[in-house]
């Protein structure tokens, strides 16, 4: 690898983003499946490749955003992996930050609990995007499998954006995992880890106008000389 090429992921790394407001306009399918190629690439234990993706198109993501966006509703939270428990100290700080970058930019003020619990469930809308695609990883394989599937998910929201195409990893799918597998006929010795949402982001929705920070490498690595 030269250093133009360490410049170029450099670049394409801080050019990620969690986009959260899309243009409805679907996607042509080979731009799709090219992304998804290249992340097939990704490095994983013994090269077993665990993830299977459910790719839905423009109809069959409409379809089902409206379906979920119904059923949770009402519906009891159901994940194949828990949850984590809580979120405690740097970890708790990172996430209540983004939370506030999010509602500042779309105008939810705080405490406006009505506000911000419609603001979440634009989650089940896949925040208007023309495609979901669904990961799922065998039960057999354990915490390894999902973080292999961890890494593919990386390297295909990357993909993504290398060719100008926003994305947002989303584990909200995952809550109501019992639905998402009936409709989509996934095998019970398989988990849902998540969704991806992902079209041509919308440079006019006020969702995207902020981003995260990053902790300095100096806070999470441990050199030992």
């Amino acid at each position: 690898m030269t250093g133009t090429d360490s410049d170029m992921l450099r670049r394409l790394l801080q050019a990620r983003w969690s986009c959260r407001g899309f243009l409805p306009d679907p996607l042509p399918r080979d731009e799709i499946e090219g992304a998804f190629a290249d992340a097939q690439h990704v490095a994983s234990w013994c090269n077993s490749q665990p993830w299977q993706v459910i790719l839905c198109g423009a109809d069959e993501t409409a379809r089902f955003a409206e379906a979920l966006f119904e059923h949770s509703r009402t519906a009891p939270h159901a994940s194949d992996i828990p949850f984590p428990a809580s979120y405690d100290g740097v970890y708790r700080d990172r996430r209540r930050a983004c939370g506030w970058q999010l509602y500042d930019a779309v105008g939810v003020e705080r405490g406006d609990r009505a506000a911000s619990a419609a603001q979440m469930r634009e989650n089940y809308r896949f925040f208007g995007a023309p495609h979901m695609a669904l990961i799922t990883t065998p039960k057999a394989l354990g915490s390894y499998g999902v973080l292999d599937c961890g890494a593919y998910v990386t390297a295909v929201l990357l993909a993504l954006t290398a060719r100008g195409i926003g994305s947002v990893a989303m584990a909200s799918v995952a809550g109501f995992a019992p639905f998402v597998r009936q409709r989509f006929d996934i095998a019970e010795d398989r988990d849902l880890l998540c969704g991806i949402a992902f079209g041509r982001p919308d440079p006019e929705h006020p969702a995207n106008a902020f981003r995260t920070h990053r902790a300095p490498p100096g806070d999470v690595i441990d050199w030992r000389p």
